[in-house]
C-alpha cells in the first residue's frame, strides 16, 4: 500500500564514503593545523563527513588528541575543547550561528561556489574566528538511478529526497538520480515534519535512511527501511526492514514481492471460502 518513498541522501543514495577534495586554511592556520583540529573534533563522530576527514588526516600522517568535553548539535555540527580552548566544527548553517554577521564576503562566496559544484562544506572555527574550510564530496551509488526508476515502474507515485546537506550538493544528486523533489539543510525534526506532510498527502509512506539523524523520520513513516550494512545501530533498530546488502534495487523488488504475497493471500482466502461453501 506504500504510495510514496522518502529517502536520505548521504549513505543511502550515495555511497556514504565521501572524500576530502580541498582543505582551505584561513586566519593564519595551515593545512596540517586545520586537519589536526578537525580530526580531534570529528574522532567522536561516525558521520560520513567525519570519517572522510579522519581518513585524510591518517593518510597525511597527522597525529592528534581527541577533543575534550565534546558536544554534538544534531544536524548542525559539534564543539569541544582542544588544549583548553573551545573549537567548533559543522555545516555552513553552524558557521552562521557561531560567526553571525562577521562572515567575510570572500569566504561566503567561496562556500557558495563549492556548494554549487555539489560539495559539502565543513567549517572549523574558534569563537567568531573561522580557522578554515574543508570541502568534501560524495559519490552516487551505482544502482541509485536504476532503483528510483524501478520504484516508479512498481507504481510508487512520489520519491522525495531528504537531506541535512547544503542545497547545492542536494540539487546535484537529485538531478542525477531523478527524484520528484528534494529538501535540503534539514535537521532531524525537519525530516520528521516532511515525512508527516507526505503521510498527510499519500497516507502510506516509506522512509529509507542509514544514520541516527534518520531514525526519528523512519519511526514517523508508515514503514522504516534501513541500510543494513552501512547504517547506524539506531537506524537499524528503528526500522521495520533492513537491507543487509545495501542494494537500493531491492526496494522495487520489495514492493513487487509484497504485492505478489498479498495476491497469494487473497487467492488462498477466496479458495478456502469457496471450498467451504461447496461443502456446505
Amino acid at each position: 500500500h506504500i504510495r510514496a518513498f522518502a529517502m536520505d541522501k548521504t549513505g543511502t543514495l550515495t555511497t556514504g564514503e565521501p572524500v576530502v577534495q580541498d582543505v582551505i586554511p584561513l586566519n593564519g592556520y595551515d593545512t596540517e593545523a586545520l586537519l589536526k583540529l578537525a580530526s580531534a573534533l570529528e574522532i567522536h563522530s561516525d558521520h560520513p563527513l567525519a570519517r572522510a576527514i579522519q581518513r585524510k588526516a591518517r593518510a597525511d600522517g597527522i597525529l592528534y588528541q581527541p577533543a575534550e568535553q565534546f558536544q554534538v548539535f544534531k544536524g548542525k555540527g559539534a564543539e569541544g575543547y582542544i588544549d583548553g580552548e573551545l573549537f567548533w566544527i559543522g555545516s555552513h548553517r553552524f558557521l552562521h550561528e557561531n560567526v553571525g554577521e562577521n562572515e567575510p564576503t570572500e569566504v561566503h562566496e567561496k562556500i557558495q561556489a563549492l556548494e554549487a559544484a555539489g560539495h559539502s562544506i565543513v567549517a572549523i572555527g574558534h569563537g567568531q574566528e573561522i580557522c578554515g574550510l574543508i570541502s568534501v564530496a560524495d559519490t552516487l551509488r551505482p544502482e541509485s538511478i536504476k532503483a528510483i526508476q524501478a520504484l516508479k515502474r512498481a507504481g510508487i507515485e512520489r520519491v522525495v529526497m531528504l537531506t541535512g546537506d547544503n542545497d547545492g550538493a542536494a540539487s546535484t544528486i537529485a538531478k542525477l538520480v531523478g527524484v520528484d523533489e528534494y529538501h535540503a539543510e534539514l535537521l532531524p525534526e525537519d525530516k520528521v515534519k516532511q515525512v508527516k506532510l507526505l503521510v498527510a498527502r499519500y497516507r502510506q509512506v516509506a522512509m529509507v535512511g542509514d544514520g541516527i539523524n534518520d531514525a526519528p523520520a523512519m519511526a514517523t513513516a508508515s514503514l522504516g527501511i534501513a541500510m543494513g550494512a552501512a547504517g547506524s545501530d539506531a537506524a537499524i533498530e528503528t526500522a521495520d526492514i533492513a537491507l543487509m546488502s545495501d542494494d537500493l534495487e531491492k526496494l522495487a523488488w520489495l514492493v513487487n514481492h509484497s504485492n505478489r504475497t498479498l495476491n497469494i493471500v487473497k487467492q488462498n482466502v477466496i479458495f478456502s471460502l469457496a471450498v467451504k461453501v461447496a461443502f456446505v
